[in-house]
């Protein structure tokens, strides 16, 4: 994605979509009752603003990580969680910075993992499933629920972190919420905000495995053997990913058994009569829940097709995780949607900013459904009405006269003498022919009300 912030009060939603859907979608909200309508003012948890100097914007890479709830029997995924955060120098040519500034992290309420349910089993098996010795707490990446972020080109990571869903209280939560603090060289805080930091291990294999008093892992790792000639049952624990290749853990090749795992899986339970949710989860968790782009039952298929697609799909050549849905696939003929062969989650837009740090993370691009994954937008903007991503043009823009940017600078400085043009951005989108290419989405979006004058409120 090449450019895309959207700007004051007019904002449009690009997300992961579907290869070969061809219909585009309004870019609005109408209809969308549903759509939490937050206040930031009166949200005690929310701050509002950044700072005079620096603004900074974090997300989760994927909208929501999963795990497995045990790992003394079968396990697909580890606790293994991503956080990225890019740093903005505010000025009237902003700036995306890394060096000088320290980024630290921590989860709130929530500073252990092991001792809560049975994800305490991960530290146990590790060795023999990743062949990793790991400290209690600490994730395959070296991490913990705490710690400082890696500077990287242009932003900062923090990858593995082993957060689980439950805090340190023992109530149950898959939307974790990440403080993330910026700190300057003397050591002075210059920046803050909060992210979701999302897990699940609802998982449900039980839907259809098990019954009778028996384990549902062990039900389907006896059915492997018998289906397949394997010993799974006399080697627990297995890791499925030790034999069908997962990109998700790092393998880019099928594996010894010549198929990848999301193969494997969706290509025997898709005619099985299971549902996305029972596995990416799930009925209580609603993994995806950006209001532009979902449904009761998720919606997973208007992007990545059925599960019989997928695994076709893959055996035609496609490598899961790594070539995915596409947003150009449904909103065409507007600048900066098509990331090629670049993955939403890893394109950049304008300021050189990630698409995720103004749209969100996929599967939770704003407006969210889960009111915690809005927490930026309102942090910045103060939104009363339903958030829609990151649109002001003064989050990281200074005014030339001091202060915030605000709508009246950008008509001023860029709109000529029409009246028109200080109701809103939407009339300069029409009107300004010198270049538009480096503005968000090239001013080739629509507003947020369809209004031909503008949109006034």
């Amino acid at each position: 994605m090449k450019k895309f912030i959207s700007v004051w009060k007019i904002a449009v939603l690009f997300s992961i979509v579907a290869w070969g859907c061809s219909k585009p979608t309004q870019e609005d909200l109408s209809g969308l009752s549903d759509v939490p309508v937050e206040k930031a003012g009166s949200t005690s948890s929310v701050v509002l603003g950044g700072t005079s100097t620096y603004v900074v914007f974090a997300w989760n890479d994927l909208g929501m990580h999963c795990l497995n709830p045990t790992y003394d029997k079968m396990v697909i995924l580890p606790p293994y969680n991503n956080l990225k955060v890019q740093v903005v120098k505010r000025g009237k040519v902003p700036s995306v910075v890394t060096s000088g500034l320290t980024v630290s992290y921590s989860i709130d309420n929530n500073t252990y993992s092991v001792g809560k349910g049975n994800f305490g089993q991960f530290w146990t098996y590790a060795q023999t499933l990743f062949g990793a010795t790991l400290a209690p707490n600490i994730g395959l990446t070296g991490n913990g629920l705490k710690g400082t972020m890696k500077a990287d080109a242009g932003f900062f990571a923090a990858d593995g972190i082993p957060v689980v869903p439950v805090y340190d209280s023992g109530v149950k939560d898959p939307y974790q919420m990440a403080t993330i603090t910026v700190k300057d060289a003397t050591g002075n805080i210059v920046a803050t905000t909060k992210a979701t930091i999302p897990t699940s291990d609802e998982i449900n294999c039980a839907k259809c495995h098990g019954g009778n008093g028996k384990d549902a892992f062990d039900d389907i790792l006896s059915k492997h053997d018998k289906a397949h000639g394997t010993v799974l049952m006399t080697s627990k624990p297995v890791l499925c990913a030790s034999c069908h290749g997962s990109p998700a853990l790092g393998s880019m090749l099928p594996g010894s058994s010549g198929k990848f795992l999301s193969q494997a899986i969706h290509g025997y339970h898709a005619t099985k009569g299971a549902t996305c949710y029972d596995c990416h989860p799930g009925a209580t968790t609603k993994c995806n829940r950006s209001a532009r782009h979902t449904a009761a039952d998720g919606n997973c298929t208007t992007c990545h097709g059925s599960m019989a697609d997928v695994a076709s799909t893959i055996a035609k050549g496609r490598i899961p995780w790594a070539n995915e849905p596409n947003c150009v696939s449904c909103h065409k003929g507007v600048s900066g949607v098509d990331t090629g062969t670049a993955l939403f989650r890893n394109s950049h837009g304008h300021g050189n900013l990630f698409c995720s740090a103004c749209h969100g993370s996929p599967h939770a691009m704003v407006p969210s459904l889960q009111a915690k994954d809005n927490y930026q937008e309102l942090q910045y903007q103060g939104s009363t009405r339903p958030v829609k991503s990151i649109g002001s043009c003064g989050i990281c823009h200074k005014s030339s006269r001091g202060g915030d940017a605000t709508i009246q600078d950008f008509a001023e400085k860029h709109a000529g003498i029409n009246p028109r043009e200080k109701i809103a951005c939407h009339v300069c989108h029409t009107e300004i022919t010198t270049a538009t290419a480096k503005w968000p989405h090239a001013f080739q979006w629509k507003d947020s009300g369809g209004n031909p004058q503008g949109v006034s409120d």
